[in-house]
């Protein structure tokens, strides 16, 4: 009996410890994060296991995506409603129940609707976990508890390719799923054990659900990440399964943000959060950030394979650093903002990420492996730079009672900015390349002196080399055109980088936008 109590004090001592909590609501939120990415290099695995096509087994990403950006919007609607604490551990259970089916599925239909649930219950774990932190930690620490959440954050797709990869290969694709089990029964335990919902989340009155609001959401944003995962692959809007999907999407949520606004008593997304400048503004910088991030590390591996021949371990060892680079800043930041201005880092890290993307719009076809690996690491060093400051000054002002759905709508854009950034990139790249390479094949001509010499050139070298006559002038014909191709594909993703460089600048006015805390350092100066 004494040892019960013993055990029961020693609990209760460790729920009042900040960092116990930070420790309990980081390890789910790491797993879903790595969940997101682990399926990645396990996709041909599934495929030949469950008899599918290449395009059926994309739908293990895409679900995932869309039902983790559908309830992310929600969930402070939910844990209002529900408790916040019931509900986390309910997400932690559908998400740890649907990992043990997703690893069980007989066929590719049953994994990519276990995939949805599994997207159901991760997708809150996000904002629940920063909305928690944020409460749990005093003001002062704020810098401190978002460098706990960014380096969750950036470590997740970090490690999960090597981790997917590594299971994959020694074990069976099954345990990139069967290994989330432990791992989310253990963390059930620990929020049971030290998670308590504060008195504002403790509701008496009747909750009335906005029935309209997540129909809409749903469908919207739904809609919308099926368009942007889809769109290039589909030719963007020379499909009619792009532009139905568009139109959905578009008319489900401007009705959404009408009903919200003017008819919804409680609304499942108050978006008057955004009357509050400093939320806005920080929301546009969070999304422009993803944007430029996940644009540029889309592309970066791309260029190392398509044009330098990389196997696909150096390109994504061109990656590695730069993840371990924000792994490293994001600590130093943390403890800075407390005694710093938030705004002045935070700017660093805008001007830090937008030199990044401008030195990767200077890639050549010389380019070696250190010329590649640098503009990661700086952009690295920027999103550490940029993240922490960035979230304290959006979400410190926002009122604890609001601080749910706050956090929600904050993870939902910078969902949706990777989401965007991604899509971007990568048409943007395809377009420029085909744009260049029109331009340059109108001078492929005999009209054209150089290209008269190039083919010349062409013909000596290949008879030197023993290739008949004959043969000589269409071998050297295609060479030259091998030549415009890869040259057109480079100023295409030079292109592409230099205008997620320029979008990167361009969102430093907004700065001026945002307030500082006022718990740092006492009341700010005129124009801080």
């Amino acid at each position: 009996m004494n040892g019960g109590n013993r055990f029961d004090n020693t609990v209760d001592a460790m729920r009042g410890s900040k960092w116990i909590v930070a420790v309990t609501v980081m390890l789910p939120t790491l797993i879903e994060i790595i969940d997101i990415s682990v399926a990645n290099v396990s996709l041909d695995h599934i495929r030949g296991s469950l008899s599918g096509g290449i395009d059926e087994a994309a739908w293990i990403l895409t679900s995932y995506l869309v039902s983790n950006a559908i309830i992310i919007p929600m969930t402070g609607w939910l844990a209002r409603t529900f408790g916040r604490k019931r509900y986390l551990v309910f997400s932690i259970s559908l998400f740890t129940g649907a990992s043990l089916l997703c690893g069980a599925s007989t066929s590719l239909g049953m994994l990519v609707f276990f995939r949805v649930l599994q997207g159901i219950g991760g997708g809150a774990l996000q904002p629940l976990s920063q909305a928690i932190l944020l409460e749990t930690f005093p003001p002062r620490e704020h810098g401190m508890a978002m460098a706990l959440f960014g380096i969750g954050i950036m470590f997740g797709p970090i490690a999960g390719p090597l981790m997917g990869g590594y299971i994959t290969d020694t074990l069976s694709w099954r345990w990139i799923f069967y290994v989330n089990i432990p791992i989310g029964l253990f963390a059930i335990m620990m929020v049971k054990m030290f998670i308590v919902d504060p008195s504002y989340m403790k509701r008496t009155e009747k909750v009335k659900v906005d029935a309209w609001g997540i129909a809409l959401l749903t469908l919207g944003i739904g809609a919308l990440q099926i368009v942007l995962d889809k769109g290039q692959r589909e030719d963007w809007f020379q499909s009619d399964f792009i532009l139905v999907f568009s139109a959905i999407s578009a008319l489900a949520l401007v009705a959404f943000v009408i009903v919200e606004l003017f008819f919804a008593e409680q609304p499942i997304v108050d978006l008057r959060a955004f009357r509050n400048i400093s939320f806005t503004a920080g929301n546009v910088v969070m999304f422009v950030a993803f944007f430029n991030l996940l644009g540029s590390i889309v592309l970066l591996p791309l260029y190392a394979q398509i044009l330098l021949g990389y196997t696909a371990t150096l390109a994504g060892l061109v990656l590695s650093p730069g993840g371990v680079a924000t792994l490293l800043t994001m600590p130093v930041v943390g403890r800075l903002v407390a005694k710093r201005n938030p705004k002045h880092i935070l700017a660093l890290g805008v001007l830090v990420c937008a030199f990044s993307t401008y030195r990767m719009a200077g890639f050549s076809l010389a380019a070696d492996f250190s010329s590649l690996m640098w503009p990661r690491i700086y952009l690295g060093i920027g999103m550490g730079l940029l993240f922490i400051p960035l979230t304290t000054l959006t979400l410190s002002s926002v009122p604890k009672p609001q601080m749910g759905n706050a956090t929600a709508i904050f993870n939902l854009l910078r969902n949706l900015g990777g989401s965007f950034g991604v899509a971007f990139a990568t048409t943007m790249f395809a377009r420029r390349a085909q744009f260049h390479q029109s331009r340059i094949t109108e001078h492929l001509t005999l009209f054209d002196r150089n290209f008269r010499s190039a083919v010349e050139w062409g013909r000596e070298m290949l008879a030197g080399r023993g290739i008949p006559e004959s043969a000589a002038d269409g071998t050297a014909l295609k060479m030259i055109y091998g030549q415009v191709v890869r040259q057109a594909t480079a100023m295409g993703f030079n292109d592409a980088f230099w205008i997620l460089s320029v979008m990167m600048a361009c969102v430093l006015p907004l700065l001026l936008l945002m307030r500082r805390p006022d718990h740092q350092g006492g009341p700010p100066p005129p124009g801080h």
